[in-house]
């Protein structure tokens, strides 16, 4: 009796190896052929796209060496924009309906604001603009522990009415429990470490409520605070700009009301959140799906620049995004992380930018 038991379950795990096995030899050889078969634009955006997730970078290296996986990310990279951001180029309104139109041609809540939806070849994506930007602050979960919130906790924590997340953050395990780069909240630095990534921007609003995209990449930390004392930043994040063998992400959309020159497909396509803000001050939020959701692939680096050029935008910039893209608005998720664990909620985060109410 023991003897059939024991050869019942090693047949069975006979089996499950095998079909393991399969499994993976049928990935590998997928993967390979996108690397390796006819379409240089499917391969590009194979290796383009993989390189811009938190877990599967490694995939990349498996299939291609760093020489080709490097001449392929500078044929679908960006040029920086030199320029600083020009606080005068923004006049923000008095009052405006969030659209930028009169009352009676786009309906807006009593909270100023307009969600819009947007649908593109490989994504879908949802808009939120706000029309009054001193009412878009960071949430913190600072001081920091080991694991962070969801961005409805967050929302509600701070009794706002919405809210997307916010910038780079240690992700392993999920658990969302601290930003990297740096984090400003209400003018409170609670986090600065410039050189924690290469090639590092803070994304955020100073305190004349203009968006600021800053290269911080050379500074020091002792630079970087003094720069955030004299510039009056009050809320912002960090996220990366780099194209190498490793990482291919991007902060720069528009600065100045320059869109980025881009090269081939600009970058990957993933799931995206970005903030934009417009000559009259108001912001925009947009976060976009991808990685299978709704069978979408994602956004690319053209995609958002259109987006946010369409919306009237002079400064953008692409923060966070992938798995952790999120919005919650008014008591609901209006976009869920595509992660499948979290498909009804968020990943944890250490930092979100939100909308207080009126």
């Amino acid at each position: 009796m023991v003897l059939r038991v024991v050869k019942a379950t090693g047949f069975l795990l006979l089996i499950i190896i095998t079909i393991a096995a399969a499994l993976l030899i049928t990935v590998y050889r997928t993967l390979e052929l996108f690397c390796e078969g006819p379409s240089p634009t499917a391969r590009e955006l194979f290796v383009t796209t993989f390189l811009e997730t938190g877990s599967f970078k490694f995939v990349v290296p498996m299939l291609l060496d760093s020489n080709e996986i490097e001449e392929i990310v500078n044929k679908n990279s960006m040029e920086i924009i030199e320029s600083d951001v020009k606080p005068e180029l923004i006049e923000i309104a008095a009052s405006t309906p969030a659209s930028g139109s009169t009352d009676d041609q786009v309906p807006f809540d009593p909270d100023g604001m307009e969600l819009v939806a947007i649908s593109g070849r490989t994504f879908y994506a949802k808009m939120l603009i706000i029309n009054d930007p001193s009412r878009v602050t960071l949430s913190t979960t600072y001081p920091w522990t080991d694991v962070g919130m969801d961005l409805k906790e967050h929302v509600e924590k701070n009794d706002a009415i919405a809210g997307v997340n916010g910038g780079l953050y240690y992700s392993i395990g999920n658990k969302g429990g601290h930003p990297y780069g740096v984090a400003v909240s209400n003018g409170e630095i609670q986090y600065n470490d410039p050189q924690a990534w290469p090639g590092l921007y803070m994304v955020g609003f100073d305190n004349n409520d203009i968006l600021r995209i800053v290269n911080i990449a050379n500074m020091t930390a002792e630079e970087l605070e003094q720069y955030i004392i004299d510039e009056g930043i009050r809320d912002a994040v960090a996220f990366q700009e780099e194209y190498s063998d490793a990482n291919n992400h991007f902060v720069q959309l528009i600065i100045n009301g320059e869109p980025r020159v881009v090269e081939g497909l600009g970058s990957g396509a993933n799931p995206r959140t970005a903030i934009g803000q417009r000559a009259d001050g108001a912001v925009l939020l947009l976060v976009t799906d991808g990685r299978g959701a709704s069978g979408n692939l994602g956004a690319t680096a053209a995609d958002l620049i259109k987006i946010m050029s369409d919306y009237g935008a002079v400064n953008a910039a692409n923060i966070d995004g992938g798995s952790s893209s999120a919005m919650y608005v008014d008591g609901k998720y209006e976009m869920t992380s595509v992660t499948f664990y979290y498909s009804n909620s968020s990943w944890l985060l250490p930092t979100c930018f939100i909308v207080s109410r009126r």
